[in-house]
């Protein structure tokens, strides 16, 4: 159920009530839709995305009308996987524009949102607070002792999606990203990164004894 935080003091009633049945709305398609096919991708995974956001934004003073634009962003993030798995993101602005209109969502909250989508595609381009914070959100298990139980879900969604087969090829696929991957906010960089560089070296490790 949407809770509306204390500190949206700054957003009118009218707003709030427009964002809360944004998020209602793709919430329902995500968990009714996407969950049952997709071990990853799902609707899981958006909320944990958005509890490590809100745990990020606090830290980076995020209040407001933008705190609630990136709630709707990061529950729209992967919504493109509903028809797509390639591209997903081009998919998900595609349906940004599509529906939050119908919520009186202005073009000026649309085209900020679908800046916020675009912005996780790999590699991750941030250009802004807000696309930091949902950039380091939706990697945030990979400096968190769930990595790898995490990780195996998007191992066995690949196998089924991308055709990746062995554990060698997962491997080195991980060891790849983890080298180029990078946290964009001060409270990801404090807190996430040293897991994460002990989960490369471990990596590294597995990978070398192939």
């Amino acid at each position: 159920m949407f809770v509306i935080p204390q500190h949206w003091f700054s957003v009118s009633k009218k707003t709030m009530a427009q964002f809360a049945e944004a998020e209602s709305f793709i919430s329902n398609k995500l968990k009714n839709e996407l969950s049952p096919k997709l071990t990853y991708h799902s609707y899981y995974h958006s909320i944990d995305v958005l509890e490590a956001a809100l745990r990020i934004a606090e830290n980076e003073n995020v209040t407001g009308e933008p705190l609630a634009l990136l709630r709707v962003a990061i529950m729209f993030h992967d919504s493109g996987f509903l028809h797509t798995y390639k591209d997903h993101e081009e998919l998900g602005c595609a349906l940004v524009r599509k529906h939050l209109p119908d919520f009186e969502f202005t073009p000026e909250q649309i085209e900020l949102i679908c800046g916020m989508i675009m912005s996780t595609k790999i590699p991750q381009q941030a250009s802004n607070v807000l696309q930091q914070i949902i950039c380091d959100a939706d990697l945030d298990y990979l400096g968190r002792n769930d990595f790898y139980p995490i990780g195996l879900t998007l191992f066995e969604e690949w196998k089924q999606f991308l055709n990746i087969q062995s554990e060698e090829e997962w491997n080195n696929i991980q060891l790849s990203f983890l080298r180029q991957h990078f946290y964009h906010t001060n409270y990801s960089r404090a807190k996430r990164q040293q897991l994460k560089q002990t989960h490369l070296e471990q990596i590294e490790k597995i990978v070398a004894a192939y």
